[in-house]
């Protein structure tokens, strides 16, 4: 019965483990988000801010990131875009809280093994 159960609700988080993973996985994304919540920035100074991420890779990442609500592309009078973080992304608060505290937690515990 236990295994029917397993079963069931796997099929159900499975799945929305990878949706979750599929909008914030990968190098950029939530750098991206972090760099964010400072404030506003052109696309240029994104790039400044992320040391090593290429034109390509960040346009593309924001594309995603607007596709999925978290970022908005805001042009002002004078023709400048700049990136927006969306409250949407306020709602991941608490996923990047948890995982900021993983890492940390698994780098001291690799630290403190022994070898």
């Amino acid at each position: 019965m236990e295994t029917a159960t397993c079963t069931e609700k796997c099929s159900q988080v499975v799945p929305a483990a990878e949706d979750a993973l599929y909008i914030i996985a990968g190098k950029w994304k939530m750098r991206i988000l972090i760099t964010l919540a400072g404030g506003d920035k052109r696309f240029n100074e994104l790039q400044r801010a992320l040391s090593g991420i290429s034109a390509r890779v960040l346009s593309n990442e924001l594309k995603d990131l607007e596709l999925n609500g978290l970022v908005s592309r805001k042009i002002l009078d004078n023709g400048t875009i700049l990136y927006v973080r969306n409250a949407y992304a306020d709602s991941l608060r608490s996923v990047m809280h948890e995982l900021v505290q993983w890492g940390m937690d698994h780098k001291q515990k690799i630290r403190n093994r022994e070898i």
